[in-house]
This record gives C-alpha cells, structure tokens and sequence, in this order.
C-alpha cells in the first residue's frame, strides 16, 4: 500500500511512478504530489538522500530496484501497469535500453502519461549532451538578457531552464495529457525539454523584440534595468529596495515617497534621461533604511518593497498570513501551490526513512 500521497487534492487517486534522477525530474514529482497525486520513487538500493536532497523527496513512496536486473524491471512494469503516469529524466534511448522505454511501457498500459524530462528534448544535434540550467538557457537569448548594460550575463539562479522551463511544463504536460486522457482514452509520451520550456517562458521578450522593442544590449531594455523605475536600490543601512513601477499612476507615487518634485524631470520612459532619474533616486533611497522606505510605501501603488533574504521572508507578514511557507521535517519549504477552492490538499508529508517493498505498493 503506498502512502506517498495524503489522499486530498485535485489529482488523488492519480498514480505516478517516478524513475529516480536529479532536478527537474523529481520537482515535477514533488509537484504532482503536492496536488494529491500517489507518487512513487524508484531508485537503487541505498541511494537514501543526503541533506541537501531529502527535502526534495516530500510527498512520496519510495521503492528500491536494480534497472539492470530483468526481475526487477519485470517489478517496475508491474507497477507501470497500475499507474496513470510515468516521469523519467534520463538522455534520450537510455530507458528503451532498460527496457523500460515508451514502447514497452505503453504496450503494457496504453492509458500511460509517459513524460521524459530532458534539457535539449529527444531529438536534435544536442539531445545526446550534458548540461544544465545555465547551459540550456544560454542557447535561448535568454541568459544573454539577464544582466547589467556593460557587466557579463547573470545565471538566474537553476529558476529558468529546471524549473520553470523544465519541470513546470512537463507537469503542465502530464496534466493536459491526463485530459486529453479522459476523451480518447489513450496514453501518450512527452517529450518535454529545458530549452522548449524557457523559450516559451520568454515569449514577451521575444514579441517586444520583434515589435522593435527589445534590443539584444543587455541592460537597456524596460525590464532588464534598463529604466530608472524597474530596479533595485541600496538603503542608508546597506539593503535594497525593489522598483517596479512601470505604470505612469504608479510611478507618480514612487516620486511622491520619494518626496521629489516632478517638475523639471526627464519623462519616465526617456532612454536619454534614465541616468539622471537612477542617479536622483539612488541618492534618495540612501538617506533612510530600508525598513524606513518599507514603511513609507507600505499601503502604496508605488511597486516598491523590500528586498527580503530568505530567512527575513519567512516572518514576511503576507507570506505569514496566507501560510505560503510550510515547515517539514525542520526545513522551511513552500506549502503547496496553487490553491484550490475545493479539493485542496493537505501538508506534504516528510520523506520516508526507509523503503517500501516494492511488492507492496498499489498492491490492492
């Protein structure tokens, strides 16, 4: 009996077989959990997670098999046969080689969602490569924009290509198929990749460019602090403020807390005059702290708020207030999202310390 899931959410009832990888792949599980689904790890013997990666495993099952040994293939099928989703993040051929690729998977449960995670897809003169995040995202434009006029690209962090060009589109893969599911009755594979996903993330980036809007000069543009009034600002006690007042009514109440008459200024959207407005408001904000300059737009349209550290953000009084934050196992993590009027789901239940025998689960 699996024990992954809390039986609440929008997908209970859904059964997931995750084949255990790195990044992307796992998150999506995470996800999926998080709605509710009924997921279940397949990993090798011993692989328990370290600390760095335990709190990644919440919301699952976990069972333990050897991939290169045919009976323990034959196990895994056998849970294939009794699930609504598969999640491999393997290169491309290296699950066929298994023997547990798409083909066999689907022959044996043609009502299979098999989602395949990659960074280049399953196809193409990369596909066979490795990489990650930074890599995938830098063939799309899109770490080239991320970065200050004149300073080298800025990685994002692993947001962009694992997360929000891997692993949530092959959840918004997994989901959409699950409808289509439900019409034809019939499985299907998706081949979701990192690049696919972040090019699709960078859609507006890509229509204000081709409108002539958007230059390929890092640090010009409207969101890329190209502009005065889209940027961060250092406080008097060496902490930032936020800037985002990109409409003309917002920006009127960044100058009013800021207490600068507008008389006289360049207008906002002046390519010619943004030197001048960073210049004037980085004098500004460095005459109070920042929990001065919270204060004073707290209430506010100005789009202007506190640069908060993690540890600040969990006493964050709106992240508190809507319980955004959870805490398992004495780890901090988001609660999950989004919410759900009706078939909302419980708190992710920890990792498990050991193994389930793989026999067992879905067993009834």
């Amino acid at each position: 009996m699996s024990t992954s899931s809390t039986g609440k959410g929008p997908l209970a009832g859904i059964k997931v077989v995750e084949l255990a990888g790195i990044g992307p792949g796992p998150h999506a599980a995470l996800l999926l959990a998080d709605l509710g689904a009924d997921v279940v790890r397949v990993q090798r013997a011993g692989m328990f997670p370290g600390v760095m990666e335990r709190p990644q495993w919440r919301g699952r099952t976990i069972v333990e098999a050897n991939l290169k040994d045919p009976a323990d293939i034959e196990k895994v099928l056998g849970l294939v046969e009794k699930a609504d989703v598969l999640l491999e993040g393997f290169r491309p051929g290296v699950t066929e080689r298994m023997g547990l690729g798409p083909d066999t998977a689907l022959e044996r449960n043609p009502r299979l969602v098999y989602g395949r995670m990659t960074g280049w897809g399953q196809h193409g003169p990369m596909a066979e490569r490795a990489g990650h995040d930074i890599n995938y995202i830098s063939l799309t434009g899109v770490l080239n924009a991320i970065g200050r006029k004149g300073e080298r690209p800025v990685p994002p962090l692993n947001m962009v290509g694992d997360f929000g060009g891997g692993s949530m589109f092959l959840v918004m893969g997994v989901l959409s198929a699950l409808v289509e599911r439900s019409i034809s009755g019939k499985g299907q594979v998706i081949d979701s990749a990192m690049v696919d996903g972040a090019l699709s993330l960078s859609h507006m980036i890509w229509g204000m460019r081709g409108m002539g809007l958007w230059t390929d000069e890092r640090g010009t543009n409207l969101l890329d602090t190209g502009m005065a009034f889209y940027d961060t600002y250092e406080t008097s006690d060496g902490k930032y403020m936020a800037v985002g007042c990109i409409e003309p009514q917002f920006y009127a109440e960044l100058l009013k807390g800021l207490d600068i008459d507008p008389e006289g200024l360049p207008h906002q959207l002046d390519p010619a005059g943004q030197d001048q407005l960073r210049k004037l408001f980085t004098e500004k904000f460095k005459t109070k702290t920042r929990d001065e300059w919270t204060a004073i737009f707290d209430g506010t349209d100005a789009c202007t708020t506190p640069v908060l550290n993690f540890t600040e953000a969990t006493a964050n009084e709106h992240l508190v207030a809507r319980e955004s934050l959870v805490e398992i196992e004495g780890v901090v993590q988001h609660a999950p999202a989004p919410r759900f009027s009706r078939t909302q789901g419980g708190t992710p239940t920890p990792p498990p310390e050991t193994a389930t025998p793989i026999d067992e689960v879905w067993a009834n």
